[in-house]
């Protein structure tokens, strides 16, 4: 019997010292259930998915406030208890930006009744959260998800100007910014005034990287169909290569017009005997895909850190992109006829491309798995807690 009052106690205490964190993460439920029927892979909400998983197996309570997709209140997730909030298009125009939008979500984050809040990506939940965790006493932190988060008059990918508001208003008033990379950190700085913890993105493959198929026989491009990631480069890229086999994944984004951009990329793509257009694959389908790539392109104009680079390095699959990653084991290209021959090279010369594929996986270890990116939330946690 004193031993299990001791057990107990030890649970107690432990359970005392690991703080209650909420994910704020409205479009998160359909990766964090890799329900495929849902259309919808976000970069921040693979990465609040993958660090909510993380915190749950360590011994967090964790919760998560999603939308509501239709899928049942406080549905569990690998330890993830999910909250619905409302429907995507429920209320009437105008008037829904208050009800439900912002009751639903205040009455939610009640209902969880969390240390910790947790918001990721610019938009108008931030300054909500940080309303929320100031009236209630508890503590908020925002995470950014790009490049673009934190530059001046920032707001391009918010649509109105009083959420523009509303997420620089919440940047203002939260208790601690996390960025993705020293970029991030010194334009926080610049822009607001404030101080950001660098955390690198991180990622739990799916499926184990040994079983990797050993053809990598592709030239991989995945990425949500819109003007910023600029698919017609990876086209233009495939028709200067016809003899290397191009694959593209990706539905079309959320924005005015990318419908249309969607369907002109699908045809050109057709057009071209060696690229395989497979439209939007789940989170899953996407590692199968990646156990062929030999490589793996990137045509944006910004990122931060995407989660692509993540899963290639984790299957040891180099990456080439538009966009300069900060890591020694990523190439930047300038011009297409770069990174042709670049891609080149990886295909004809094995020897180079076990290089770079060990270089990846090392990389990812150190750097970018659950375990080290654990470590660094913890001390962010402590420091809250002090």
């Amino acid at each position: 019997m004193a031993l299990a009052t001791m057990g107990r106690r030890a649970v107690a205490a432990a359970d005392r010292r690991s703080p209650h964190v909420c994910f704020v993460a409205p479009h998160a439920w359909p990766v964090l259930s890799a329900d495929s029927r849902i259309a919808q892979v976000g970069g921040a909400e693979v990465q609040q998915s993958v660090l909510a998983r993380l915190l749950a197996a360590r011994g967090h309570r964790v919760s998560m406030i999603c939308l509501d997709y239709g899928q049942p209140d406080r549905s569990v997730i690998d330890g993830v208890t999910v909250h619905k909030a409302f429907a995507p298009e429920a209320g009437a125009p105008v008037l829904r930006f208050v009800h439900p939008r912002l009751t639903s979500m205040w009455r939610a984050m009640r209902e969880v009744d969390a240390d910790i809040y947790y918001c990721r990506s610019a938009s108008m939940w931030v300054g909500l959260l940080a309303e929320f965790c100031r009236r209630y006493g508890r503590r908020s932190i925002y995470a950014a998800a790009s490049d673009a988060d934190f530059v001046p008059r920032q707001g391009g990918q918010i649509r109105y100007a009083r959420d523009r508001w509303l997420y620089r208003r919440g940047l203002a008033r939260v208790d601690r910014i996390v960025a993705q990379n020293e970029v991030q950190r010194a334009t926080c700085r610049a822009t607001y005034g404030r101080d950001a913890v660098v955390i690198p993105s991180c990622y739990q493959p799916l499926m184990s990287p040994r079983a990797a198929i050993a053809s990598r026989d592709c030239v991989l491009w995945v990425a949500s169909v819109r003007p910023g990631k600029r698919p017609e480069l990876f086209l233009e890229l495939a028709a200067r290569l016809p003899h290397r086999r191009f694959v593209m994944v990706g539905g079309p984004g959320q924005g005015e017009g990318d419908a249309a951009l969607f369907e002109r990329t699908r045809q050109a793509a057709g057009r071209l005997g060696n690229v395989e257009f497979t439209g939007f694959l789940p989170l899953a389908e996407v590692e199968k895909r990646l156990a062929t790539a030999r490589v793996l392109v990137n045509t944006s104009d910004y990122e931060g850190m995407p989660n692509t680079f993540l899963q290639a390095w984790a299957h040891g699959v180099p990456t080439l992109a538009t966009v300069d990653a900060g890591t020694p084991v990523h190439r930047q290209f300038r011009d297409l006829e770069a990174a042709a021959g670049e891609i080149e090279a990886l295909f004809c010369d094995p020897v180079r491309w076990q290089r770079a594929s060990r270089s990846c996986r090392e990389h990812f270890e150190r750097n970018h798995s659950g375990a080290e990116t654990l470590v660094r939330y913890g001390r962010l946690f402590d420091g809250l807690a002090a």
